[in-house]
């Protein structure tokens, strides 16, 4: 190696943890100084828990570091870079030693992430040194068909990785099969769970990859158009994007005869979407990119037949395109011999909540939830007790910790009543209420429902107004039966997947955890007592000094007492701010 290769994290979440300050104060060390190294950036290696992060590459090894900021930074440069002693506090990866994050790494297998925070995203040279374009160059070097590109696909066994499921060759081969001129590609990067975090840091970090995917799959059904439908919510992801296609123009990848490939004319560009979560179903994107609302059309017909500007249509998610270079470069065998027998390969995870390790992981299918949340994850924060884990983004399930070893495949995860979803997998401990957790969710699905179906635009307010009605202590026997019934008519009578999943954070609270809601009706009591209407905060009189600092801090006078005198709240007056349990120095105090 010449030099030594400095290279820091700039992904959105670096960003958001102050990597541009890191970078910027590394960058004027460099020029100031004269430092004989090579500065670059990357995009985000899926260790959001540890950002800001710098990578350094030199003669001796790979060295990852983490948490670091501008001061920590030049410790490093001057440590390191100038005089090669690795500062091993700050360290979380190296291929030299282990670290207490390697568990972290330990079971990951990347092929969607393959490139993330190992390439700066605005130069595609670094996109093609690690493969990127080989595949679409194979098409025209070895004449394949686009029969064998789509059984290539087909052998891989590769679902859709947006939250159908549906099988991704058989979904080409209906596009395919479609007789028409004119056919079109769209990529769905507008999904609005915690799983398109993901859909982010892959845009972010490794933009080559989907233009190549979809490169690939227009040539296999016959498309010469690609669209690119992201949110506007995300103008990192929206500028390397752009970046990434004038590039792929500029090198021939895209255009006439893109990549070689005689009478192939294709190209992409980017629409913004507004960031509607309805938008995540197929048809309404659609509709939003021919410029109308974004509100589901009733199928059939299916955009393999009937699409945008009714042509001819396929529509894949962002992760999904990211797997196919790598399918067709490595062959279906060295896809499918991951996961399992119905759910081949490898899927994404964006980790949040109340975990250690919050941030992307690629596991195969068939990986445990138990092994990615206490392995990859590291546990729970505060080293709390799970409770649960909701899987499939704001419309899917919670899954209890009696079953933490379902393994995370289609069929498994449908079976709790949860869904894959696009990767979002929030944690939950003890403290969370189950109850207002399925309040909170259906409060955005409720809202973000086109209104287009009586049954999803009415019923899920109606559920919401019941499940208000419980965290706040008014709940009514007969409560749960009433959500139960609203849930499945809302399922049966929806147009769209978000209608007819909305309900699903409600069913699988009430069947796992059935006994909350029970408490917060019968006793009007929250057991994890975090509903706040539900609270109640009394003095324990053994632990009382009398100190009269509660009193003094209660922001509406309902605590009685003199100086070195038992204290008493007035439960009548009380607001429930907790003010009193807060500032209380000797856990005089019982929240109850």
């Amino acid at each position: 190696m010449e030099k030594t290769q400095v290279i820091v994290g700039l992904g959105s979440c670096g960003i958001a943890a102050g990597a541009s300050k890191t970078y910027d104060a590394i960058r004027n060390l460099k020029e100031v100084d004269s430092l004989d190294f090579e500065l670059k950036k990357t995009s985000c290696v899926g260790m959001c828990f540890r950002e800001p992060l710098v990578e350094i590459i030199d003669d001796t090894g790979y060295f990852l570091y983490g948490g670091i900021d501008e001061a920590k930074a030049l410790e490093i440069i001057e440590r390191h870079v100038q005089h090669h002693e690795p500062v091993k506090e700050y360290i979380v990866k190296s291929d030299l030693f282990p670290t207490e994050d390697d568990n972290y790494f330990e079971g990951q297998v990347k092929i969607a992430l393959r490139n993330c925070g190992y390439i700066d995203p605005e130069i595609i040279e670094e996109a093609e040194a690690k493969n990127a374009y080989k595949p679409l160059k194979m098409i025209a070097t070895e004449a394949i068909s686009r029969e064998t590109v789509i059984k290539t696909v087909l052998d891989s066994g590769i679902r859709g990785r947006g939250g159908g499921g549906f099988p991704t060759g058989m979904k080409w081969q209906f596009a395919f099969n479609s007789e028409s001129e004119e056919k079109y590609i769209i990529c769905n990067a507008d999904e609005g769970d915690p799983g398109a975090f993901m859909d982010r840091s892959l845009l972010e970090g490794d933009p080559h990859a989907i233009l190549e995917g979809m490169a690939i799959g227009a040539y296999a059904i016959g498309a010469s158009q690609g669209v690119i439908y992201c949110r506007a919510e995300y103008p990192l992801a929206i500028k390397r994007l752009n970046i990434a296609i004038d590039q792929a123009r500029g090198k021939g990848y895209l255009g006439k005869d893109a990549a070689g490939i005689k009478g192939f004319n294709f190209d992409i560009y980017v629409k913004e979407g507004a960031g509607a979560f309805v938008c995540g179903e197929e048809t309404a994107l659609i509709a939003s990119v021919e410029g109308e609302r974004g509100m589901p059309r009733k199928r059939p017909p299916f955009p393999a037949i009937s699409g945008l500007w009714k042509k001819p249509t396929n529509i894949n998610n962002v992760e999904t395109f990211a797997n196919i270079p790598y399918i067709l470069l490595n062959g279906a065998e060295s896809y499918n011999k991951y996961g399992t027998d119905k759910s081949k390969g490898t899927k994404v995870f964006a980790l949040t909540g109340k975990i250690k390790n919050g941030g992307l992981v690629e596991v195969p299918m068939g990986t445990t939830i138990n092994d990615i949340i206490f392995k990859l994850g590291g546990g729970i924060q505060n080293d709390k007790q799970f409770k649960a884990v909701q899987l499939g983004g704001p419309s899917g399930g919670c899954i209890p910790a009696h079953l933490l070893n379902t393994p995370v495949d289609y069929d498994s995860v449908n079976a709790t009543g949860a869904i894959m979803g696009s990767g979002g997998m929030v944690v939950m401990d003890e403290t969370t209420c189950m109850v207002d957790l399925a309040r909170f969710f259906l409060d955005f699905t409720q809202k973000e429902s086109c209104g287009k179906c009586t049954f999803c635009r009415m019923g899920t307010k109606r559920m919401l107004e019941i499940l208000v009605r419980i965290t706040e202590g008014h709940g009514e026997e007969g409560d749960i039966e009433k959500l139960e019934e609203l849930a499945y008519q809302i399922k049966d009578n929806s147009l769209c997947g978000l209608g007819q999943t909305a309900p699903n954070p409600v069913l699988t609270t009430i069947k796992y955890f059935r006994s909350e809601y029970e408490a917060h009706i019968r006793d009007k009591k929250c057991p994890s007592l975090s509903c706040t209407s539900l609270l109640t905060y009394e003095v324990i009189p053994d632990m009382c000094t009398g100190c009269t600092v509660c009193a003094i801090k209660c922001p509406v006078d309902a605590i009685d007492g003199s100086k070195k005198e038992i204290h008493f709240i007035r439960e009548d007056d009380c607001i429930k701010c907790g003010e009193c349990f807060n500032v209380c120095r000797f856990d005089a105090i019982k929240l109850s």
